[in-house]
């Protein structure tokens, strides 16, 4: 199997390499220490007879060590190169191994009942309320979603979101007619007589404007008078247009049932009715709305808004000291301070996020899951087994070492026995 270069290993990997050979050159040494004690005492038990049983116990260290080198060496590679059947485990299993994790997570920690189990048992919303409330981490999330909302704006074209806009407008906005709910409203105003503090704010305008404005009528109707009329006839004229206008507006303002007002009720009312039966009034309404709409002006006018808009969003969003983004501070603190403090939202808080945690657990948790099986399946076998051996090779180490220790007493507890029965 080829290795990974270190200098390509990250750092922790590359002290999980240093331990796994350090305890590799221990669990061999074992198994030297056992061979050199077996051949010592085997050359000389003749002479002292007691190292027999230092033999035994050595010579069954051996044995250990050796099978369980073999045990762990099988799990990634052949042992001595030789394709031993049912060794290099890991590299020739990879794909049943990532299938078989992949159903295990699945139907053991993905379900609806493990998962509210959990969910259940944790105050979800104290929790982020607690977290929420300091500042820190208040403004900590703005940011965050300050930067996330910048990216959507700056990714969304200019004209595609003009045309989402036209598109809207006329769906909603141009297609359907104006004529029968706009008459339909405006009998239900006449009706109710809430117009009148329109017409009185009209007439209290018209004759503010008559007080401020007697010059206008200057000319206004003596230049219509034949040129021998004495000009002071001409200005009595004037004066007593300007007069009358005046006193018109005053009666108007004073008297409620005015006809000038009955005049005005009657025509809204007329106008009301004609807006919604009336296919000639109909028709120039909604001519008169498609000219306004359809103008290149205010097309131009709503490109101008969007731009505007975004450009301003943007620099908001940019600044930390912008009301903006102070607001969505407050506002992120204030939630917090609610969701620790309201227990009923607390409540409602910790039911949606379980439920909905349990409907995406029951709805994907195949999907999810799969996600185990395709990466492990996507992965380098040779990879796989060195990133494997890594991770847990230096503790299958410690097994090799004891095994040597075991094994060394289990041979010296049989040697006895058997020497004890058998002489």
């Amino acid at each position: 199997m080829t290795r990974t270069p270190t200098a390509l290993l990250s750092p922790a990997d590359q002290e999980r390499r240093h331990g796994l050979r350090v305890m590799k050159g221990v669990a061999l040494g074992a198994l030297g220490f056992m061979a050199v004690v077996f051949v010592v005492a085997f050359a000389l038990q003749g002479h002292y007879p007691w190292l027999a049983y230092v033999r035994a116990a050595a010579e069954g260290g051996m044995v250990g060590a050796l099978a369980d080198w073999f045990a762990v060496t099988a799990l990634f590679r052949h042992p001595l190169g030789i394709p031993i059947p049912h060794t290099a485990i890991i590299p020739n299993r990879k794909d049943e191994i990532g299938r078989n994790l992949g159903e295990f997570v699945e139907t053991e920690f993905l379900r609806g009942d493990v998962v509210r189990a959990k969910l259940e048992s944790t105050a979800i919303a104290a929790r982020l309320g607690e977290w929420l409330r300091e500042p820190a981490h208040a403004e900590r999330v703005a940011d965050e979603a300050s930067v996330i909302a910048a990216g959507l704006l700056r990714a969304l074209s200019d004209d595609d979101v003009q045309e989402v806009i036209e598109s809207l407008a006329r769906e909603h906005l141009i297609a359907p007619d104006w004529g029968p709910p706009l008459g339909e409203w405006l009998q239900r105003v006449v009706d109710a007589g809430a117009h009148r503090g329109a017409v009185d704010l009209a007439v209290d305008s018209v004759a503010g404007w008559l007080r401020a404005n007697q010059t206008s009528f200057h000319g206004l109707v003596s230049r219509r008078l034949p040129s021998w009329v004495p000009s002071i006839a001409q200005r009595l004229v004037d004066d007593a247009v300007y007069n009358e206008a005046v006193k018109f507006i005053a009666a108007v303002q004073a008297e409620p049932q005015h006809p000038a007002r009955i005049a005005i009720d009657g025509y809204l009312a007329r106008l009301a009715d004609h807006l919604q039966h009336d296919p000639a009034t109909i028709g120039r309404l909604e001519d008169a709305k498609v000219a306004v709409f359809d103008s290149p002006r205010v097309r131009e006018l709503a490109g101008e808004a969007w731009n505007a808009a975004k450009s301003g969003l943007l620099t908001s969003l940019g600044d930390s000291d912008s009301s903006l983004r102070r607001r969505m501070v407050d506002a992120l603190a204030q939630i917090g301070d609610r969701l620790v403090t309201d227990a009923s939202l607390q409540s409602r808080v910790d039911t949606w996020v379980t439920d909905a945690a349990v409907f995406a657990v029951e709805r994907y948790r195949h999907d999810i899951a799969s996600i185990i099986t395709d990466t492990v399946a996507r992965w380098d076998a040779a990879e796989t087994t060195e990133k494997i051996e890594l991770m847990v090779g230096r503790d299958l180490q410690y097994i090799r070492l004891n095994g040597t220790i075991v094994g060394a007493l289990a041979g010296l507890a049989i040697f006895t026995v058997a020497h004890a029965l058998l002489g």
